[in-house]
């Protein structure tokens, strides 16, 4: 019982970091209909802005999240207006090979900027464990747990009761009735990309902690299984990528503890494949009929 309930908090730890990647991804699909797969790549890109605030600015934790997060939207913000907004009419297929570009051209860039040999982390909190009889509960694993919780909860509030998150409501069912409401679309669909890519730094910073290494490849895995999470909850659904972000978390920490650690991205991706054939539109996600 004890190693089931630590496997649990060790799933919702990394689920949550999971769900905070794939909120990126189904915010972007359900305005603009596209896979952005250039997401896990703001990712690194956060992680690196929150390593050099730590080590070469020496800035507390708080700062150099909030820099990350603000250089990170910058970024969604200007690939979206240089990579994506030129391919607003073009075919889906435009957009998606252009998404694997942008990924590809981040990685190499940073790769050669900085070099493929990983950087370490430092230790943000350095406290020790609680221990609850066997059970060890490491205080990064709370500290994680509720910020993005906190993230979670601020963006809901933010689609529900503000004007922007009417507008993305209103841009996301129809952008053409959204325009003729006088609606800004374009502006709506670069605020998107901003809070989908802030929220993906604030996964990078808590991956980067969590295993304690920068590097220019680190947001392919982690940007997949968000990938795998929004499919699972129902992409295009926020309440979904929080569900399958967990979800994907638990499978993928009950399997290492369980099995074996080199099952778990198999048995992670084997669950996109048995989505994508018995339940497209994932969990919370609806059937729609489109009309050709």
């Amino acid at each position: 019982m004890t190693q089931f309930i630590q496997q649990m908090i060790n799933g919702l730890h990394v689920g949550s970091i999971y769900a905070l990647i794939a909120l990126g991804y189904t915010m972007v699909y359900g305005i603009v209909k596209l896979i952005n797969f250039a997401h896990g790549d703001i990712l690194m890109v956060g992680a690196y802005v929150g390593f050099f605030a730590l080590t070469a600015f020496n800035l507390p934790f708080g700062l150099a999240l909030l820099a990350a997060m603000v250089l990170s939207a910058l970024l969604g913000m200007a690939i979206d207006k240089v990579a994506y907004k030129p391919l607003r009419n073009a075919p889906r297929i435009s957009a998606l090979i252009t998404a694997l570009g942008v990924s590809m051209f981040l990685q190499n860039t940073f790769r050669l900027l900085f070099g493929a040999n990983p950087r370490k982390m430092p230790a943000v909190f350095n406290v020790q464990p609680i221990l609850l009889g066997d059970l060890r509960i490491p205080p990064l694993t709370i500290i994680t747990i509720l910020l993005s919780g906190a993230c979670m909860v601020g963006l809901e509030l933010i689609i529900r009761f503000t004007k922007t998150g009417k507008a993305m409501r209103g841009v996301s069912e129809d952008s053409k009735a959204a325009k003729l409401m006088g609606i800004n679309v374009d502006r709506t669909i670069s605020i998107t990309f901003a809070i989908g890519s802030a929220l993906g730094a604030v996964g990078g910073i808590l991956y980067s902690i969590s295993y304690y290494q920068v590097e220019p490849y680190m947001g392919m895995m982690p940007g997949l299984k968000a990938f795998v999470a929004a499919v699972l909850g129902g992409i295009g659904v926020i309440p979904g990528a929080m569900l399958g972000g967990f979800v994907i978390g638990g499978v993928e920490s009950f399997t290492k503890g369980y099995l074996s650690t080199t099952w778990a991205d198999a048995i992670v991706f084997s669950i996109l494949i048995l989505v994508l054939v018995f339940k497209p539109s994932g969990i919370l996600g609806k059937n729609t009929k489109e009309k050709v």
